[in-house]
């Protein structure tokens, strides 16, 4: 049957791009003018990293970079590994995406279900580490014959794709009458070329960046911060600074309330990246007229992110949340000692060096973390009590001066700093200390000691 003449794709690759707008009706409704969010969920990859993922594919071809049976590798939190593994399918290709541990567990199993191959990395840890997923894929870049990797950080087809689609779809939707237009950047491919294009249109049109605190593109050193896909650590070529007009910063916990707040008043389930755009987006509309209009574009779904975003559980654990009555914020600020926020050393540091700081504050726990404060959750690697480097300085005494990391403990248990004294009584009882999270940021360690004196006042001594 000839179906030619039919409103139908020829392939899952023709459903990528035109994507709907739709109005915030109930968030913005008290603000002096409409905010609208172009919804890049409806992509056949579910993000809007279908875009790129094409266009860097049809280039690679084009320019003899990827031959028939080849394998694209590339570093990605997800999405784009989603677009490319699409375009992979169709055109029989092998997939390796390397990761980091940061990224959700759904987002892994997708890729996979997908049929690609998956290297999880951990994710604290710098750009230049050997461990790290930039480090990894040029590794594997180097071992795999007929390997392309479409490089989204630095390969100029990534801005170009959202210039020639995404800018225009903008533009002819809102007939030209948008003044402001708010994204995430990653890459920073999605602001660069749709900024391009727009300021060719009307060079008043203000582009706006929504960024993650803590990340390069709002003054930060690239940490810590939990929400995914959005802000970087380093500069890529793929993000033009000359486009950009603002860049507002904005918190884990405005981005993932604001995510919660989209799906359950305006029934879109949006991710944290997505949040972070509106909450930027919502601000910048409080300043304007009626003769504004603002764009916000949600780049994917909330549904990749519900072991996280979307699950209670995480969500008190990292301390984004706070239970009614009676909670760990409440013991932290009845401690009058004048010992630091958080206690801990570096993997580099000698046993002997945490055994002075132990002494010095009179602690027997402390944390062993990567970088300086303030650390993120994923950046705390293990624990040391004084009871474990007594036990191994006395069947040794050289191992004063041996790196804290080889005799490194399991990291303590998490709590939130909103969660509720019982839980951690429950905790304690098969841990001697609990790592207390806030905001998804480690702030202090609580000790048995601790919730003794709090809970029976001059009971005990700290730790």
């Amino acid at each position: 049957m000839d179906i030619s003449d039919l409103d139908i794709a020829d392939s899952v690759l023709d459903l990528i791009g035109g994507t709907p707008m739709v109005r915030l009706a109930r968030l913005g409704v008290d603000l002096p003018c409409p905010v609208v969010i172009k919804l890049e969920t409806t992509n056949p990859g579910g993000s809007i990293k279908d875009r790129p993922a094409l266009a860097m594919i049809d280039a690679a071809e084009r320019d003899g970079l990827l031959e028939p049976g080849g394998t694209i590798i590339e570093p990605t939190s997800g999405n784009t590994g989603v677009g490319l593994a699409i375009v992979a399918n169709q055109r029989g290709y092998r997939c390796v995406f390397v990761m980091t541990d940061k990224v959700s567990p759904e987002k892994v199993s997708l890729l996979r279900a997908y049929g690609a191959e998956v290297v999880v990395c951990p994710g604290a840890v710098l750009p230049d580490d050997p461990l790290s997923y930039y480090s990894t894929a040029k590794r594997l870049m180097e071992e795999t014959p007929g390997a392309f990797q479409p490089n989204q950080y630095h390969n100029p087809t990534n801005p170009q794709s959202h210039y020639e689609t995404t800018g225009p779809e903008i533009w002819a939707q809102t007939d030209g009458r948008i003044t402001h237009f708010v994204a995430g950047a990653g890459t920073g491919g999605t602001v660069s070329g749709v900024g391009r294009y727009l300021k060719e249109q009307n060079p008043n049109v203000t582009i706006v960046v929504g960024d993650p605190e803590g990340s390069v593109y709002s003054g930060g050193s690239g940490r810590p911060y939990l929400v995914e896909g959005v802000g970087e650590d380093f500069w890529p070529g793929t993000y033009h600074p000359d486009m950009v007009d603002m860049t507002i910063p904005v918190s884990d916990a405005e981005s993932f309330a604001m995510a919660h707040q989209v799906t359950q008043k305006e029934g879109l389930l949006i991710g944290g990246s997505g949040g972070t755009a509106i909450a930027a987006a919502l601000q910048v509309a409080q300043g304007l007229t009626s003769e504004n209009l603002v764009v916000a574009l949600v780049p994917d779904s909330g549904r990749g992110y519900l072991s996280k975003v979307f699950d209670e559980g995480w969500m008190a654990t990292m301390g984004f949340h706070h239970a009614k009555g009676t909670v760990i914020a409440d013991l932290l600020a009845s401690r009058s000692d004048d010992i630091p926020e958080l206690i801990y050393v570096n993997p580099e540091n000698t046993v002997r060096e945490a055994a002075r700081i132990m002494r010095k504050y009179g602690v027997s726990q402390i944390a062993v973390a990567t970088g300086e404060m303030p650390l993120s959750a994923a950046e705390v690697t293990g624990s040391v009590s004084e009871l474990w480097l007594m036990t191994q300085t006395y069947q040794s005494d050289q191992v004063l001066d041996t790196p804290i990391d080889d005799v490194v403990q399991e990291p303590l248990p998490t709590i939130g700093v909103g969660e509720p004294i019982d839980r951690a009584a429950e905790l304690l009882e098969h841990a001697p200390a609990l790592l207390v999270i806030d905001g998804g940021r480690p702030c202090t360690i609580l000790s048995r000691t601790d919730l003794l004196s709090f809970l029976s006042p001059g009971a005990g001594e700290r730790n």
